[in-house]
């Protein structure tokens, strides 16, 4: 099983994140697009970082919101979502190309990603943008008990889902993520991270903050670069080999 990271997310002087660090122990690189983080060259860069550490490459474009870090809620109509997507997409491919490589998929930010899961207009829209490009791309979505309607979506357009979980976010019950209000929302207790790990890839679970155990289809595991935690954990899981 893969594990994915959100890079790239610096602007300008302003950085945020470890991606020196974490590149080399992901296989997805989730970059940011400029829209709620990073810039030009800190995209060209990322990309350079993911060429040289051997990590497939991924859109992670968001609604425009720099200063809220795409993570409010943003009104637009899926025409406008349509040119949002096209224009972050459509720079990132631009940067790979320059450097011989490409983009893979594709993974909303923030508030769009939880729009997109929420929302079946919005995961409709995201699609048929995707199908739209003379290059193939994935999507990643959130892993979730909705797993077959998303795939129903995706492949009458003949776009493939990679569902990701999230090892240093909690859960509620019936697979949602909790909101970032709820204390210990987002995890900093790297043995609990490693832990979170290893059940998702050795069993395909994850664990409510209630203690429901959840069976999940995943393809990959989703931690953040800017969590100290998770960077240990991550350290942790190639020492051991997992």
């Amino acid at each position: 099983m893969k594990i994915n990271c959100d890079l790239g997310e610096s602007f300008g002087s302003w950085c945020k994140g470890q991606d020196e660090l974490v590149m080399p122990l992901i296989d997805q690189a989730n970059i940011a697009c400029g829209f709620h983080a990073g810039d030009p060259q800190i995209m060209e860069n990322t990309v350079k970082l993911a060429i040289e550490n051997n990590v497939e490459i991924g859109a992670h474009p968001g609604y425009p919101d720099l200063i809220g870090f795409g993570r409010r809620p943003y009104s637009c109509d899926l025409l406008e979502l349509r040119s949002i997507l096209l224009y972050q997409i459509g720079a990132l491919q631009a940067m790979c190309s320059s450097l011989g490589t490409k983009v893979c998929y594709v993974k909303p930010h923030g508030a769009l990603y939880h729009s997109m899961m929420k929302n079946e207009e919005v995961m409709k829209c995201i699609v048929q943008t995707l199908s739209s490009l003379p290059f193939q791309l994935s999507l990643m979505v959130q892993a979730s008990t909705e797993h077959g309607k998303h795939i129903d979506i995706a492949s009458s357009l003949g776009v493939k889902l990679i569902f990701e979980a999230f090892a240093d976010r909690s859960y509620v019950d019936h697979n949602n993520l909790a909101g970032r209000e709820i204390p210990n929302s987002v995890k900093h207790d790297s043995d609990e991270i490693f832990l979170n790990i290893k059940n998702m890839k050795e069993n395909h679970q994850v664990v409510s903050i209630s203690g429901e155990v959840i069976d999940m289809n995943m393809d990959t595991i989703c931690l953040h670069g800017d969590n100290e935690s998770s960077l240990l954990a991550l350290e942790k899981l190639h020492r051991v080999g997992l």
